[in-house]
């Protein structure tokens, strides 16, 4: 069975969903369901979330046929020490993508995702940004976290060394990183340049671009609750092995079902000033590092400007629709 052989890494909440959706619909590209997270030994997920072992793995390419390559997408590899030693083992010759956003945005959209998913508990970002010192000792943990390590949001926002990891391992030339500020700008040049990195036809675009993965709130409380109940995922899970992969995914299929009934559409809320003011500060050095790992200036990125999310946004969800077609490069 053939291995995948390019990783989209993360970072979370970086537009890795979007981009792993607008590669899969290539004809020549195979992707995998998302987050499975194999690799990255040191990543201490709850026992809610369900880790296959490289035999259950590899079933999930069962369906890759003809296509030229076939890939996952794990958001959490980026963040472990260990994933991209894991990932090179069991490819030498893989293909790395890795997505990057302003970590002050980035980290606030985490915390509302967490939110969402159950995984983080307190009710304010301030709360949960002066609780870090306290979860390192592993204190101020929610009843329905599942994953723990990423509730130290200073920590996931910390891309220099995370990055480097990735060029020393795998060298520059298969490590692909793309910025958010440019795939919110112009989503379908930087799906081309990723596909140029995969060395499939990059003329094949798509038309247009839909909105993937955006701001959510709960629609009906009652049903999220039961859906994210650590008993409910473990009950789940424990007769993973009984069932046969497609049965389970059609289970799956159905479980992300009733969670959208659960869901609805929200405009993410904005930062307090203060807040924002402070994380640009923390974060300012750890820019500096990243502009001068990419080449590429990032002070804006530490920049006090309250409408640039905004903006951001209003790009991203300007744009609809999933038509491909074959477009001049």
């Amino acid at each position: 069975m053939r291995k995948p052989d390019f990783f989209i890494v993360g970072a979370p909440k970086c537009g890795t969903t979007a981009m792993a959706q607008y590669i899969a619909a290539h004809p020549d590209v195979y992707m995998a369901r998302k987050e499975m997270h194999v690799f990255g030994r040191d990543l201490r997920f709850g026992s809610q979330f369900y880790r296959r072992n490289h035999a259950d793995y590899l079933k999930e390419f069962s369906d890759w046929n003809g296509q030229k390559r076939g890939g996952e997408a794990s958001v959490w590899y980026l963040y472990s020490r260990e994933a991209a030693a894991e990932i090179k083992a069991f490819n030498p010759d893989a293909r790395i993508i890795i997505m990057l956003r302003d970590p002050m945005e980035m980290v606030h959209s985490l915390y509302l995702q967490f939110c969402y998913d159950g995984n983080e508990h307190l009710k304010t970002f301030e709360e949960a940004l002066e609780a870090e010192p306290a979860r390192r000792s592993h204190r101020q943990i929610g009843r329905r976290a599942y994953f723990r390590d990423g509730l130290r949001y200073r920590d996931v926002g910390a891309y220099a060394e995370q990055v480097q990891r990735y060029f020393e391992v795998f060298g520059r030339d298969r490590v692909h990183v793309i910025l958010y500020d440019d795939f919110a700008a112009s989503p379908s040049r930087a799906c081309r340049a990723a596909l140029e990195f995969l060395e499939v036809d990059a003329k094949t675009l798509p038309n247009e671009f839909k909105v993937v993965n955006p701001a959510k709130t709960i629609k009906h409380p009652a049903l999220h609750a039961i859906l994210h109940e650590p008993w409910v995922r473990k009950a789940a899970l424990a007769v993973r092995p009984a069932v046969p992969r497609r049965v389970f995914s059609w289970l799956h299929r159905i479980d992300e079902r009733l969670r959208l009934r659960s869901t609805a559409v929200a405009q993410r809320p904005l930062v307090a000033p203060e807040v924002r003011q402070q994380l640009k500060r923390e974060f300012a050095p750890e820019v500096a590092r990243l502009s001068e790992l990419l080449n590429r200036d990032l002070t804006h990125w530490s920049s006090i400007d309250w409408r640039a999310p905004l903006r951001a946004t209003q790009r991203l969800s300007s744009r609809s629709g999933a038509a491909w077609s074959t477009s001049p490069p």
